[in-house]
């Protein structure tokens, strides 16, 4: 009886879908192991929201990745090698990709369009050009990118869970949700009655509970943020949405680990806001991340012998 052999595995084309994902989950692997308010964690993902689209497009064709000027790109795009000499297959640039996907995916609204054209535009000034647009860059912006994401995936029979740990795409999913949460936007008639009894103080009233305020916000543990109804400076706590990470800076261990906002306190005023779609309302629902660190020798100690630093407030 003859031995049945196995066919071998048909190489992926560089266009397909699936060589497409794969590429944005080696990005996404990349981004986070980074830090949300780390400019590499912002420049990553311009990658990963790239190859998404591009996958969008390929799930109904790779042909329509392919550069129109000539058509050889798109006999390679059809799965053929053209005999051209010193062919180099090209694919029509980012801009395109989304005009046709916005056709495509009705979800892919004229919102999202514009969100993903400003954030590629950050990756070309950072590649093109001595500015450096994601240092510093708030981590607000990273609701309104999972939820592109989560438009581009559907669109292809995926979910974020393609390229997240399930934990970081409920809390993705949860940031989204509170970003579009309309009815947690009345927060803001709190704020200014806040702000109201706050504009009434006298200055030296304002200037004592401002001091009070600063030191309370560098002995407790949390975010530290300025209030937005008296500007001073107060905390925000929340819940871990990552795995942290260590890294080893001459002799000590930095950690760090992500987490998203639930609750808001200001001991000036005394605005409270707990929920995070009342928190985003008041652009205080952006990720943060903690920063604790350890001397060397104490992390790797027992665990009876640990001891670790005070826990880094992340002011920026």
């Amino acid at each position: 009886m003859k031995k049945k052999t196995s066919e071998a595995k048909k190489p992926l084309h560089v266009w397909e879908k699936d060589a497409l994902l794969a590429k944005a989950q080696r990005y996404a692997e990349e981004m986070r192991a980074h830090g949300r308010d780390n400019w590499c964690f912002g420049l990553m993902s311009t990658f990963v929201l790239e190859f998404a689209a591009r996958a969008v497009l390929a799930n109904v064709s790779p042909a329509l990745l392919a550069e129109q000027k000539e058509w050889d790109h798109l006999y390679f795009a059809l799965g053929h090698h053209p005999k051209k000499a010193k062919f180099r297959p090209r694919s029509i640039d980012i801009n395109a990709v989304f005009d046709r996907v916005q056709v495509i995916v009705p979800e892919f609204t004229e919102e999202l369009r514009g969100f993903a054209l400003e954030h590629i535009n950050r990756r070309n000034e950072e590649l093109h050009s001595g500015g450096t647009p994601f240092d510093g860059l708030q981590t607000s912006w990273q609701a309104r990118f999972f939820e592109v994401l989560t438009v581009l995936l559907a669109a292809v029979g995926e979910d974020l869970k393609l390229l997240l740990p399930k934990d970081e795409a409920d809390a993705a999913a949860l940031m989204i949700a509170s970003f579009k949460d309309e009815s947690a936007k009345s927060v803001r008639k709190d704020v200014d009655a806040h702000k109201t009894v706050w504009a009434a103080m006298g200055g030296d009233e304002q200037k004592k509970l401002a001091k009070q305020a600063a030191n309370w916000a560098t002995r407790q543990a949390g975010h530290r943020v300025k209030c937005p109804a008296c500007s001073s400076n107060a905390l925000v706590t929340g819940e871990p949405i990552s795995e942290p990470k260590h890294r080893l800076e001459n002799d000590l261990i930095i950690e760090t680990q992500d987490y998203l906002p639930s609750k808001f306190e200001c001991v000036a005023c005394r605005l409270k806001i707990a929920g995070l779609s009342r928190l985003a309302a008041c652009e205080l629902g952006a990720p943060y991340t903690k920063t604790t660190t350890y001397d060397a020798a104490e992390f790797y100690a027992p665990e009876d012998d640990f001891s670790g630093y005070e826990d880094d407030n992340n002011e920026y």
